[in-house]
């Protein structure tokens, strides 16, 4: 029997965050969460912050708890959401809190960017990366153009995850997976592109040094030591973005899968050796993310349950209902009756996620739908015919046949919309794991403490570790039928 080896993990989304032990005991993987907290934005001057010193002071408490139980960990790794980015001086002190990727001032930058500097196209075709007003690019050059003082005296940028490790160990890097969200990295050098950061009024030394996943940063300092009563302990560079580390955590037996991370986004792409940066990838907005040991990210974003949670808001006449009552009366309503692009810009970030879908139906001579059932079912009946639409995109640009989807993250437990991208998308399900991205980081920081050799390995374990859920796809008539209406009514919109 080998000892447990037991990891330090932190995940932090944009409304809260986690510090989570991963023990690996004799081939299997377990987790146990030690705190949770959220990540709160700040709002002062016009503008909104994320609290990085909170967030720092949250993982002390975590590693505090750790020294408290006298848990003997191998290291720490931090994941996050990706794009935004910390300043730091010449003196090594953060010069102010981070402008969270929610803040307006990106508005209208991204096609005067355009305009001014790079051209759109030429953009992408160094990047691969797709369109979205927040990318770091943009942040960066919407700041440069305002005179922001902190990028203005910066010595260092750093990607949030990199900049809490840089707080931890005194070490600056630029991880690739979180580097790859910036929109300033191209995929065929593995490196931020000199041309797009001079854009903005940096240099590519500001950024630290590119390392990959499962990488060691260097140990904590002795201040930190002091004040968690921990040694000499390990970072480690894992997927530093949130969705990196998820994917990692694919359990799949071999690359001939598709993935879909399932939460307030979902984000469904395949595994690549190379990106995939074309005409065809451009005009559908397909972006190609840095993944672990080389690989590539190749995705699109959709709005996943965000609709839904907003909706869930608004129903005064569900209040006190859980998903399970909710989701089952959504399934005694009539199937297709009202069908949504969940992508459609109205739905961005409306006032009132009902009156939206009422506005959409109307635009689009649709039945109305009528209380909460109706609106869930029309949600989840569209959320899985966009997959589809999607799914059939991916097909089509990938080098070998997909034979199971793969279905992570919280979104995995809803197993009505499991069943129904089964069946809209003709393919295999398997759901699971719910804490992709947790895992994903525990077990890279085990192939840094080298424990496991490579992401098959990995993968192996976790699937080792895990129970999924099956579903195979049912009702195909039905669903094709389903499919042709959903274009007509996405046809008519657009």
């Amino acid at each position: 029997m080998e000892q447990p080896k037991h990891f330090f993990a932190v995940d932090l989304g944009a409304t809260s965050g986690r510090t989570i032990i991963g023990t690996i005991e004799n081939g299997k993987m377990s987790l146990e969460e030690l705190t949770r907290f959220d990540n709160n934005l700040i709002e002062t001057g016009g503008h909104f912050y994320w609290d990085i010193f909170a967030l720092y002071n949250e993982v002390i408490n975590g590693l505090r708890l750790v020294a408290k139980r006298q848990i003997e960990i191998q290291s720490i790794g931090i994941d996050t959401w990706g794009v935004d980015f910390v300043c730091v001086g010449s003196d090594g002190a953060i010069l102010r809190n981070p402008l969270a990727y929610r803040d307006p001032h990106t508005v209208g930058k991204m096609e005067e960017y355009f305009e001014k500097k790079v051209a759109r196209d030429e953009v992408y075709n160094i990047t691969g990366i797709q369109f979205m007003n927040f990318n770091s690019l943009f942040q960066l050059y919407a700041m440069d153009e305002a005179g922001n003082t902190a990028l203005r005296n910066a010595d260092k940028v750093l990607f949030v995850p990199d900049a809490l490790s840089y707080m931890l160990t005194g070490n600056a890097v630029c991880e690739y997976t979180i580097a790859s969200t910036s929109q300033m990295l191209d995929p065929r050098t593995k490196d931020l592109d000199s041309r797009l950061v001079e854009s903005v009024g940096l240099k590519r030394g500001q950024f630290g040094e590119m390392v990959n996943p499962a990488t060691v940063i260097g140990t904590i300092t002795e201040e930190v030591q002091k004040m968690t009563g921990l040694g000499a302990v390990p970072v480690i560079a894992v997927a530093g973005h949130d969705t990196g580390s998820a994917v990692a955590a694919v359990p799949a037996a071999n690359e001939k899968f598709a993935y879909l991370s399932s939460g307030t986004w979902s984000l469904m792409g395949i595994e690549t050796q190379d990106a995939i940066i074309n005409a065809r990838s451009f005009d559908l907005n397909f972006t190609n993310e840095g993944g672990i040991e080389g690989t590539t990210r190749f995705l699109k974003n959709i709005c996943g349950m965000w609709i839904y949670e907003r909706c869930r808001k608004e129903w005064k006449d569900a209040e006190g209902l859980g998903h399970a009552e909710l989701q089952s009366a959504a399934m005694e309503c009539e199937p297709f009756r009202s069908l949504i692009n969940p992508d459609d810009p109205i739905f961005a970030n409306p006032t009132s996620m009902v009156d939206a879908i009422t506005t959409y139906c109307e635009k689009t001579n649709q039945p109305i739908p009528q209380g909460y059932a109706q609106t869930c079912r029309c949600i989840f009946d569209s959320l899985a015919l966009r997959y589809r639409q999607v799914f059939a995109w991916l097909k089509e640009f990938a080098d070998f046949d997909i034979n199971v989807l793969h279905i992570i993250g919280g979104g995995s437990k809803n197993e009505y919309l499991d069943q129904f991208t089964a069946n809209s998308c003709g393919v295999t399900v398997l759901a699971g794991p719910q804490e992709g991205t947790a895992i994903g980081n525990i077990m890279l920081q085990a192939k840094a403490a080298g424990m496991v050799g490579d992401i098959w390995e990995m993968r192996r374990i976790i699937a080792d570790s895990l129970e999924l859920k099956r579903f195979e796809p049912q009702d195909k008539e039905i669903w094709d039928a389903a499919y042709e209406k959903y274009l007509d009514i996405v046809n008519l919109k657009g």
